[in-house]
């Protein structure tokens, strides 16, 4: 069987800059996308509820929770692994600069503990033990599946670049936020780096075929509309 992709989950922002709303009139959440690769089964950003993502998951793939091997952030902004702990089977990674940054905001929140609330703190401290699971990322996480750096949204942010015998995928996280961005060359206007999440998306339109948005369904590279 040849590797394939499936969106599990269409994720959505709080507020779409396109669409004139005001700030935060919905629950933002991340697109959820399953990569499958012989007997690896990659999930990629689980952002629903625990309960939503076990039922969307079963809905579009036939699959339960405890089936999937390995579990990929695009990012560790929350919204992108809300229900990373329902995967407990499953190999948990990112990116290594993305994780080796979070771990150390994570550290700094910690030394200044004291200055804390009791319920922050024991957020913070549950939030380190979750990170500390996470591993570094391989370049080559199958023979078809390979880990794509897309940096600027955040500071380690990547992808999942999947090689079909037709055609590349990449699943991009922030890197493209939604198909109204793409096609305007547009980046997130609260990235760490905006010129160079700009410059990652102008990568990511030259090598995908597809790409498959961080908060929208997946489209065609933009390329095929310009020739």
């Amino acid at each position: 069987m040849s590797v394939e992709f499936r969106i599990v989950s269409i994720g959505t922002l709080s507020s779409n800059p396109f669409w004139s709303e005001p700030p935060g009139v919905r629950t933002p959440h991340a697109t959820t996308t399953l990569v499958r690769d012989g007997d690896k089964l990659i999930l990629i950003d689980p952002s629903l509820p625990s309960p939503a993502i076990e039922a969307r998951l079963f809905e579009t793939t036939g699959l339960k929770s405890e089936q999937i091997t390995d579990v990929f952030c695009t990012t560790l902004r929350p919204v992108h692994r809300r229900s990373i702990q329902v995967f407990g089977n499953a190999r948990w990674m990112c990116y290594q600069e993305e994780l080796a940054t979070y771990r150390g905001h994570l550290e700094h929140l910690g030394q200044s503990s004291q200055r804390l609330e009791g319920q922050v703190e024991r957020a913070l401290e549950m939030d380190m033990k979750l990170i500390k699971r996470i591993e570094p990322a391989p370049e080559r996480i199958t023979p078809n599946v390979h880990l794509y750096p897309l940096k600027g949204a955040s500071v380690g942010s990547a992808g999942l670049l999947v090689l079909g015998a037709l055609r590349a995928v990449i699943v991009a996280g922030d890197a493209a936020l939604t198909e109204q961005h793409v096609m305007s060359g547009r980046v997130w206007s609260g990235s760490a780096d905006v010129e160079l999440a700009t410059q990652s998306l102008a990568e990511l339109i030259e090598i995908a075929d597809i790409i498959v948005c961080g908060h929208d369904n997946y489209m065609l590279s933009p390329r095929f509309w310009m020739k």
